[in-house]
């Protein structure tokens, strides 16, 4: 594998995570600095030559979400007007995710702004996992591959739950999520009917679907303060399942979330590490995954022009 023109970069987000990736790939981490001046502003020293190079810059855009972004949006900037080869953002975690359609008047589709503004900044092509709403792509005028955790946590759950279980969607716009998952391991679905009369804020309805005696496993994109999540699990408790699980690719656990999940009926969170944990974030009841040997592998098969929809069949 000739890695000779690929160079990874990381910003302050995800280090940890583009160090593995360099470690998969048999390559060090590029030379940078992302740091601030004493007003907040960003700041980016690339300190090694990029010129034809082809550029992997690694970053989230999680909390806290504006930084991160910038940080990213200045970094593309650079290697641009470094002359790189190609410039391309791996964004595990793309935040603004849920603003992908105007869901009141007067109010923005912020998605489609993010998605612009790493064009415009120099990216040529956009690696993700698990969009929050799979059109997000096509807001992009570049390239993008869109991955998935799926083949990751399946392994996981295939290996370490042998009852009876039952895919659980927190909501409906999960269920299709929810049925592949069904549908490749065998087992069968339920869907939680869900209200939300404000935003981080929701009521949880009634179950459809049977659930009693059953493992229940609650699948989502992503966690953010769990409320969906532990009104969930409470719900499918009190229609007689044995257990309940949860497993999102994105847990980004703000507020109240590590609280909530600590005091609720779920034995276990499986997430991955598409958004690093912090130090305020962290519960025995969480489990990590790492995307790392996924993304280096994405990145080995854009590099030589190979299939990367192949990972997932």
């Amino acid at each position: 594998m000739i890695l000779d023109k690929v160079k990874v970069f990381a910003g302050n987000s995800n280090k940890n995570l583009a160090m593995e990736i360099c470690s998969q790939l048999g390559i060090e981490l590029g030379k940078s600095e992302v740091k601030s001046f004493s007003d907040g502003e960003v700041y980016v020293d690339v300190q090694e030559s990029v010129r034809g190079v082809d550029v992997y810059v690694v970053q989230s855009t999680c909390i806290p979400c504006n930084d991160n972004l910038m940080e990213l949006l200045i970094m593309l900037d650079a290697f641009k007007r470094a002359s790189a080869g190609s410039v391309t953002a791996v964004i595990p975690y793309y935040g603004y995710a849920r603003q992908d359609r105007k869901v009141a008047p007067r109010t923005p589709i912020s998605a489609k702004l993010v998605a612009d503004l790493i064009t415009v900044a120099g990216a040529t092509r956009v690696v993700c996992i698990d969009l929050h709403a799979g059109q997000i792509q096509g807001f992009f005028n570049i390239p993008v591959d869109h991955l998935y955790a799926t083949p990751l946590l399946s392994d996981y759950i295939k290996k370490n739950f042998k009852d009876d279980i039952v895919f659980v969607s927190p909501d409906a716009g999960g269920v299709e999520r929810t049925r592949a998952y069904a549908k490749r391991l065998g087992a069968t679905l339920a869907i939680v009917d869900k209200r939300r009369p404000r935003p981080n804020v929701s009521e949880v309805m009634n179950i459809i679907g049977d659930v009693e005696g059953k493992v229940a496993i609650i699948l989502d994109d992503m966690v953010d303060t769990a409320g969906t999540l532990t009104q969930a699990a409470e719900a499918i408790m009190k229609h007689g399942a044995k257990e309940v699980y949860a497993c999102c690719t994105h847990a980004v656990l703000s507020g109240p979330a590590i609280d909530r999940i600590n005091k609720s009926s779920i034995k276990q969170l499986v997430a991955t590490n598409t958004i690093p944990q912090r130090a305020e974030a962290m519960s025995d009841k969480i489990k990590r995954l790492s995307v790392g040997p996924l993304l280096a592998e994405a990145i080995k098969r854009i590099h030589c022009g190979e299939s990367v929809s192949s990972l997932f069949a």
